[in-house]
């Protein structure tokens, strides 16, 4: 697995991140330790979760097996995030000092360590001043708790805002950023990774495989049944089954993945994390899994190497849409210039 810098800082982490969200919901205790185990051993070292993963559980299946494996805490990259609801009452979520004070401890008891290497806020919040928060990030890196932070799920002003903000005040600034981006997804292309390539800041993105659509598992016109995740709820959220099985763009984007693992002798999770490992601004692609055979067809992505040529296949093929103003051909030529002037 390659190595590379967490964004713009001096942490090495590997190409590929283990996401934990299937830990205590999808995957029982024994098989998450199972994969994390694997994906150790793999040569992986970057360990992503939240404090909402499972309601907690998530956390506390990690902490439970660093606790049983002391000495191989330091050659890992612990990340958690903080903003979501873990109770009920008004100040149980956001990014206000108060919830993130509880939110950053509660998660440090839950893993049992004395710090966390990423600290990720997991969405924007309108209600609390983006100073507030950020001075409370700086506070917890000074103190210790947090080596460094990013973010999650923000738009792309709201990255630079947020990056601009800290370097005048002199406060740590954030490293990551943790976007949805796929073959399926890459409306971030628009602003969001332009605004990472300016500021430093890695990207680190989930659901690489596009819950799944990228897989492989899923055919045209045939609803999914089964143990997956469309299998088990095909409505669910932004990769429901309805919507992008009649999309045409959709097929377009499966059949160039599908003829380039069938030159290549890789499966079609391999290509499309390969192509999305090789992505401008991208630090870490998370993947998460059910199973470690899930896993290790996954992370055979890392022994991948997709020529200039199926790239530009599959660059054609999953183009993001974009209106004629302001991201078509023409409103993004007017954002350059020749050196030698003229049109």
């Amino acid at each position: 697995m390659q190595l590379r810098n967490l964004g713009n800082s001096g942490t090495i982490v590997s190409e590929f991140a283990l996401g934990t969200m299937t830990f205590g919901a999808e995957a029982d205790e024994a098989t998450s330790h199972a994969i994390l185990e694997r994906y150790l051993d793999e040569g992986g070292n970057l360990v992503d979760t939240a404090d909402v993963y499972s309601s907690g559980a998530s956390e506390s299946i990690i902490g439970r097996w660093l606790s049983r494996h002391p000495g191989r805490r330091d050659g890992i990259v612990v990340a958690t995030k903080g903003r979501f609801p873990m109770g009920a009452g008004p100040n149980d979520l956001g990014l206000s000092r108060t919830h993130l004070r509880t939110a950053l401890d509660a998660s440090l008891r839950r893993l049992g360590v004395d710090h966390i290497d990423l600290y990720q806020l997991h969405a924007w919040d309108a209600l609390t001043r983006l100073e507030e928060t950020l001075r409370f990030l700086d506070d917890a890196v000074r103190a210790g708790k947090i080596s460094y932070y990013g973010f999650s799920n923000y738009l792309g002003w709201q990255l630079t805002k947020a990056v601009q903000l800290a370097r005048a005040n002199g406060w740590a600034a954030p490293v990551t950023l943790q976007p949805q981006y796929s073959l399926i997804v890459r409306g971030i292309e628009h602003e969001i990774v332009p605004a990472a390539l300016d500021a430093g800041v890695g990207l680190l993105p989930w659901s690489p495989l596009a819950g799944g659509w990228l897989s492989g598992k899923y055919h045209r016109d045939e609803p999914p049944t089964g143990a997956t995740r469309l299998g088990e709820n095909p409505t669910r959220g932004m990769e429901a089954w309805e919507a992008r099985n009649a999309d045409p763009r959709t097929w377009e984007i499966i059949d160039a993945v599908d003829a380039v693992a069938r030159e290549t002798g890789a499966s079609p999770s391999q290509v499309s994390l390969a192509w999305l490992s090789g992505r401008p601004a991208v630090t870490s692609v998370i993947l998460g899994a059910r199973t470690v055979e899930q896993l290790k067809d996954n992370l055979g992505a890392a022994e991948l190497s997709l020529s200039d040529e199926q790239r530009a296949r599959l660059d054609e093929a999953s183009t993001p849409r974009a209106d004629i103003y302001p991201y078509g051909e023409q409103a993004v030529q007017q954002r350059h210039r020749k050196r030698e002037g003229g049109r």
